[in-house]
């Protein structure tokens, strides 16, 4: 059997990801608080506050400003921009797929 795939707001997989479990229990287990934001200098990721703090929304898909600057701010360091500009395309077309 296939593990659940967890996803965060933002549209990207906890489960796809080499620091959850060992360094993150995920977005929502951490409310918007993964392992990240101390190294990007962020107290909260921006994507989960604006879109489930201010927005009340269950995921950025719903929102109408999905491509904004918060959602395309931070990137994979070890990832080109084309490589970037990719999965960006990809979350934005599962998110808008989502219910």
């Amino acid at each position: 059997m296939a593990e659940k795939k967890i996803m965060t707001v933002c549209g990207y997989s906890c489960s796809g990801c080499n620091h959850h479990k060992k360094e993150c229990s995920g977005c929502e287990a951490t409310q918007g608080k993964p392992f990240w934001t101390e190294y990007a200098g962020v107290e909260r990721c921006p994507v989960f506050d604006c879109c489930v703090n201010e927005s009340g929304l269950p995921h950025c898909g719903k929102c109408p400003d999905l491509m904004c600057e918060r959602f395309s701010r931070f990137k994979d360091p070890d990832m080109s921009e084309e490589q970037a500009q990719t999965v960006l395309r990809q979350m934005e077309q599962d998110l808008r797929a989502r219910k």
